[in-house]
């Protein structure tokens, strides 16, 4: 599900990012997607004048991804319900991700960045049943648009960009 944006691993501030040796870049990147490639790649084009070219760069090198490179990005990912869920929510959230991993064989990934803590679960669960129906090549696309979604929120957080928010915070 990874619905927590951040790796904890942070390098305070673009400019950091920017002068940090390559192999922390790379480690860093490599907590916010799970693709050498895709992580190399980024960070090899270091220095970014701003965060939005930065995050421009990371999703232009996410669609870049490989077949392969994308399976790999998401075996990387985890799915497990948060543990402050109410037990029934827990259990549906258990079984529908069970299901998902075994129909589509990833983690389910969705990016929760803006949506209210209170509204996470629903959402959660809303979209797991949604995406269930999907075709294989179809849910596939879905997820690498998420996963995506997913990087820029981890990205931000990692290099502390935006305002701190609770799902910054480790």
């Amino acid at each position: 599900m990874s619905a927590q944006p951040c790796t904890g691993r942070h390098l305070r501030g673009l400019a950091r990012f920017n002068a940090a040796p390559p192999t922390a870049a790379t480690t860093l990147l490599l907590g916010c997607c799970g693709s050498h490639r895709w992580a190399e790649r980024v960070s090899a084009h270091r220095p970014y004048p701003t965060v939005d070219s930065l995050l421009a760069a990371a999703d232009e090198a996410g669609y870049d991804l490989s077949g392969a490179e994308l399976d790999a990005a998401l075996a990387r990912e985890t799915a497990a319900p948060p543990p402050d869920a109410p037990p029934a929510a827990r259990t549906a959230l258990d079984a529908g991700l069970a299901a998902y991993q075994g129909r589509f064989g990833h983690a389910f990934v969705i990016s929760l960045d803006g949506v209210a803590p209170a509204e996470r679960l629903d959402r959660v669960l809303a979209a797991i049943r949604s995406r269930l129906g999907n075709e294989k090549e179809e849910e596939r696309v879905v997820a690498a648009d998420e996963l995506r979604r997913l990087t820029r929120a981890r990205i931000r957080c990692s290099i502390n960009a935006s305002p701190v928010r609770p799902e910054c915070d480790e």
